[in-house]
């Protein structure tokens, strides 16, 4: 039998996790073999992000501590990694049709590079309070910004009926296997470059992150490192999921950590976290802005407050790491310098 080549009106970027389509979520070593497949996609095109040390940082923690700079990722954010793992993997008339995505910031700007390097259309679905950067950002990589809150809509609602109206395919944030995987090539180049680890910590939003992360120190370091995942105080569903074994959803969260305004884990992350993550943590919004301080004036990064979830759990020892050698996965470093000069105005 001939199969029809054509894409579905409104596809989702291959198979999806279960939470979004029904499909299972893959299996251990299938999801291995897509983090060794996005390894080889990636590589070459995302950069290989600099691991910065900082001896201040070890004499404050007693940790040996290794920095995965993804706040100096094209576009500047890990997503990159996973929208270039997924999006590249369209066939030409899919390109064609062009993508469509829904985000706060760092995946809307992913997404907008990506289609713009492959050269398809890009749609994404924002807030119109999104950070000025990022709103900036994703149109100056040539996509057209669509604002759910005007339109009086849900943000996935509304980026499903534009895919359905007009045959894109739409690139969720996290709840994809080739997503995770992508966003798993962070880790895999920190352990490479660093060695292996005790410890690993790892900001969540949606979860994705963390997924691919996670594994790829399973994978990696052969089960010998503790995986932790760091939401904002505000913003902690994924903690109450990890603990209560369900997945938990909260009302959308007033936190400064805009990355991971999430009010959800979907059922593919979840999954993952339960089978890769050992703990996880928050930290007060008032420790992001110390620990974007310590980044800033001490290492001389301009990391966003998503990006420094890890960071902070470290600062203000909410994870054990005295005498480990721990990774830390500096997520991101797309913020509004205004808003920042507010933030560290108050302290």
């Amino acid at each position: 039998m001939t199969r029809d080549p054509r894409p579905a009106r409104g596809a989702t970027a291959g198979p999806p996790g279960s939470g979004a389509g029904g499909a299972t979520v893959p299996t251990r070593e299938e999801m291995a073999a897509r983090l060794d497949d996005a390894v080889l996609r990636v590589g070459g095109v995302a950069h290989r992000t600099p691991v910065a040390t900082s001896a201040t940082l070890d004499a404050l923690t007693g940790a040996q501590v290794f920095l995965k700079c993804e706040n100096l990722q094209r576009m500047g954010a890990f997503k990159f990694r996973g929208a270039y793992n997924t999006i590249s993997r369209l066939g030409p008339e899919r390109l064609a049709r062009g993508v469509v995505a829904y985000s706060s910031g760092n995946h809307a700007q992913a997404v907008a590079l990506v289609a713009r390097l492959l050269g398809a259309p890009a749609v994404i679905v924002m807030p119109s309070y999104a950070p000025r950067p990022k709103l900036e950002a994703t149109r100056g990589y040539g996509a057209e910004v669509v604002h759910y809150d005007t339109l009086g809509e849900d943000r996935e609602g509304l980026a499903h009926r534009l895919a359905e109206e007009r045959g894109l395919t739409l690139v969720p944030p996290f709840d994809h296997p080739d997503i995770v995987a992508g966003a798993g090539t962070a880790a895999v180049e920190l352990i490479q470059d660093a060695g292996p680890l005790d410890l690993l910590l790892v900001p969540v939003g949606g979860g994705g992150l963390i997924s691919g992360c996670a594994l790829a120190a399973d994978l990696l370091c052969g089960g010998r490192c503790r995986v932790v995942g760091v939401e904002p105080e505000a913003g902690d569903d994924a903690c109450r999921s990890f603990r209560e074994g369900r997945i938990v959803r909260i009302a959308a969260p007033d936190t400064i950590a805009d990355g991971a305004r999430t009010p959800s884990l979907s059922a593919l992350t979840f999954e993952m976290l339960r089978r890769h993550v050992d703990e996880m943590t928050s930290v007060p919004d008032a420790a992001l802005v110390e620990a974007m301080r310590f980044a800033w004036e001490r290492m001389k990064l301009v990391v966003e407050p998503t990006g420094v979830l890890a960071l902070a759990a470290l600062l203000t020892g909410r994870v054990e790491a005295r005498g480990r050698r721990v990774g830390v996965i500096l997520s991101g470093g797309n913020v509004d310098l205004t808003r920042a000069g507010e933030w560290f105005g108050r302290g």
